[in-house]
């Protein structure tokens, strides 16, 4: 049977999921790897960690596969995006530890950036706000502070790349240096349009050109894997950014069509045509994918802390054991007795983009029990969501029709019933959660020949349940007025 091996490299685990012709998952492995908090508001993670993690799951999955007689006929890669790693060019070997596309280490800059009056210049090429969640700025800051570094990569001695491109490169046993359209739209270097590294971004932001990889579509053959990994070598037919991804499992070909995951953080994306349509509200253009020469873009909204809230509330705070307790406690209590919890751990995403904001849970009373806090980070989730949609309609000028939802989180029915309650919009489940993998895995199969075409993968596409509706509209106006009273409470708090 032909099979696709998609690597799936999240923020905080590495995975790998075998997928059949039919877009069903057919084995699994997953492992968690370190965070690495330096200093508040700082994440890094061991380049050396993600390749050990990652790449040991591709092997147990292949050779599970390889019992099996499936033959795997392409490989395809998605990963954490705007997360950059350094490595030397001769050797392969990181530089640095990964700056992480949460880490707010390169804050100052950016606000030096928008005080200098580039907002505009930025927006116009790449799509993005100026950020410190972007990769241009963290690839600035390892040159300026790892000693020699910047002189070494001047001389063309050292490579960067986001964690497709490290993963490439290690997986060809260094033998291509590439990237696809859709992460390189996230490091705030290429211009969008063009399809090309900025010069005028790469002076600005000092990053030397010969350092970059080669743009590539987000499904094509990028290289073949080196025969020591997997006993034979095997095509790598995609890499896309996670996010981009998942909007093509969930088969968002369609202008107008969405999604949104809710994983660490919380993306939603709208594929909005073959024409890049800028934000004045606070959202991202990106590039969806690459297929040919046909390049499909998105507006996205994103959300830092969704899931992350939850994680805190077990290992920070400790007033749960395991996410599986959640819902449980959540339904427990009929609502969140008044509070809200605005998880601005590091700062606010769209379509706020306040570094300067914090978390902040109002509305404590002696009444409040550990179950109306969790509750309050659950809805937290959908209220995120919700601000995003609200500036997505504003700026495309499309009124969604339902909001198709993926991602960890999802299991939990109740959030997804607040949710629709929310946004007044029917909210869809699939039946195959693993989309992000997924995508990955039809983009790596449309190069090889494992499926015909866009057609054929829509056709895989099947409802697992829709939650409909059923808030009444004045408690729904009022729930959205108090949340957005407690964000106020939460910006500008970093002075």
């Amino acid at each position: 049977m032909t099979t696709v091996l998609s690597l799936d490299q999240g923020t905080t685990s590495s995975r790998a999921i075998l997928f059949d012709q039919e877009g069903r998952p057919a084995g699994l492995a997953q492992q968690e790897f370190p965070q690495l908090y330096p200093q508040p508001g700082h994440v890094e993670h061991d380049p050396e960690a993600i390749w050990k993690s990652q790449l040991e799951t591709a092997q147990k999955v292949a050779a599970e596969a390889q019992r099996d007689g499936r033959e795997i006929a392409a490989i395809g890669i998605t990963n954490q995006r705007e997360t950059i790693v350094l490595w030397e060019r001769s050797t392969g070997k990181p530089v640095a530890n990964a700056i992480v596309w949460q880490s707010r280490i390169t804050a100052p800059r950016c606000e030096q950036l928008k005080a200098d009056g580039y907002a505009d210049v930025i927006r116009e090429k790449t799509g993005l706000v100026i950020d410190a969640y972007f990769s241009a700025s963290k690839i600035e800051y390892l040159l300026d502070h790892t000693p020699g570094l910047r002189a070494r990569a001047e001389r063309g001695e050292i490579l960067c790349g986001t964690i497709d491109t490290f993963l490439i490169s290690r997986l060809t046993g260094g033998r291509v240096h590439v990237t696809d359209a859709s992460n390189a739209s996230r490091t705030q270097l290429l211009n969008i349009k063009t399809l090309d590294w900025d010069d005028e971004l790469l002076k600005l932001f000092r990053v030397p050109r010969e350092m970059l990889p080669e743009v590539r579509p987000s499904s094509a053959i990028l290289g073949e894997t080196d025969t020591s990994l997997f006993g034979k070598s095997i095509p790598i037919g995609s890499a896309v950014g996670d996010q981009q991804a998942a909007t093509f499992g969930q088969a968002c070909f369609q202008e107008g069509a969405a999604k949104n995951t809710y994983g660490t953080g919380c993306f939603m994306l709208m594929n909005v045509g073959q024409t890049p349509r800028l934000s004045r509200n606070g959202l991202l253009t990106t590039i969806g994918w690459k297929i040919g020469e046909e390049v499909t873009y998105c507006l996205e909204g994103s959300v830092f802390i969704a899931g992350a809230a939850i994680q805190w509330l077990r290992d920070g705070l400790k007033i749960i054991k395991s996410s599986s307790e959640v819902e449980s406690l959540q339904i427990s209590v009929n609502d969140t007795g008044g509070v809200y919890f605005v998880p601005a751990f590091v700062g606010l995403g769209t379509p706020y983009w306040d570094s300067s904001a914090r978390g902040t849970i109002v509305g404590i009373t002696r009444g409040t029990t550990q179950a109306h806090i969790v509750r309050a980070a659950v809805e937290s989730m959908a209220y995120q969501t919700m601000d995003v949609l609200e500036t997505m309609q504003q700026d495309s000028g499309i009124t969604l029709q339902e909001l198709k939802v993926d991602g960890g989180a999802t299991v939990n029915n109740s959030l997804l019933q607040f949710q629709a309650d929310l946004l007044n919009v029917p909210v869809q489940r699939p039946k195959i959660q693993e989309t992000t993998a997924l995508g990955a895995a039809y983009l790596a199969g449309l190069a090889t020949g494992v499926w015909k075409d866009l057609k054929e993968l829509a056709t895989h596409w099947s409802l697992d349940r829709e939650f409909l509706p059923k808030m009444e509209q004045p408690e729904r106006e009022r729930c959205a007025n108090d949340w957005k009273r407690a964000v106020e409470r939460a910006r500008g708090w970093v002075e």
